[in-house]
């Protein structure tokens, strides 16, 4: 529904693009029940920038971080899986095999 020439971050994100900085230039409200509108902020695809590369520093964070998010914090090993906030620990260790049985 956005005219031609203008996108949103998502959209300025699929063509490896980033608004780099600029204002925003327009912007599409789409109503909803009961609630405020859904504004979606439009961009010029003209100015928008290529998207950084990655960079060997963020890329050992990034596997850091995601190495501890599948770290069971409380028998210490890798579950395979990112560990649910719900439960705070592996499956295993938050329903032991004597629970899972009954």
């Amino acid at each position: 529904m956005a005219p031609d020439g203008l996108a949103t971050v998502r959209q300025l994100r699929a063509r490896g693009l980033r608004p780099g900085g600029q204002d925003v230039t327009a912007q599409i409200e789409r109503p909803r029940y009961r609630r405020g509108p859904l504004v979606a902020y439009l961009y010029e695809i003209d100015k928008a920038k290529p998207v950084r590369p990655m960079t060997p520093a963020k890329w050992a964070a990034l596997a850091k971080a995601n190495t501890a998010r599948r770290t069971c914090p409380e028998c210490g090993r890798d579950a395979g899986y990112v560990i649910p906030t719900s439960l705070g620990m592996c499956v295993p260790c938050a329903y032991p095999e004597e629970q899972r049985a009954a």
